[in-house]
């Protein structure tokens, strides 16, 4: 798989991951059961077509998973930012400063 198509494929696991993951929360904190149950659903498809995602190309799981790691680092914070208005800390950033660092160094590895 091309350097480029695999970085976008990681961006969009990151971002079904999060999205995913922000489902379920927002259902956890829903007032109805019937609501709560409907994100509950949304969030759990929302998974599967990530771990899908992920899985489905032949690369090396280990280095690129390295890699989706920042993407996901970087979803999430952002989702966490704009969707529940919880903006990250200078440590927060500096620690994904390094997650982000590390990742490059992953995916520039020969």
């Amino acid at each position: 798989m091309r350097y480029s198509l695999a970085m976008l494929v990681l961006l969009c696991a990151a971002c079904l991951e999060a999205g995913g993951d922000a489902l379920m929360r927002v259902g956890m904190r829903s007032p109805t059961h019937t609501r709560a149950a409907l994100f509950f659903v949304l969030g759990g498809l929302v998974l599967t077509f990530y771990g899908y995602t992920v899985n489905a190309p032949p690369w090396d799981f280990g280095r690129l998973l390295g890699v989706y790691v920042a993407f996901f680092f970087v979803v999430a914070q952002l989702i966490s930012w704009l969707g529940f208005g919880q903006k990250p800390t200078p440590m927060i950033l500096l620690g994904g400063a390094l997650i982000v660092v590390g990742g490059c160094v992953v995916s520039l590895a020969k």
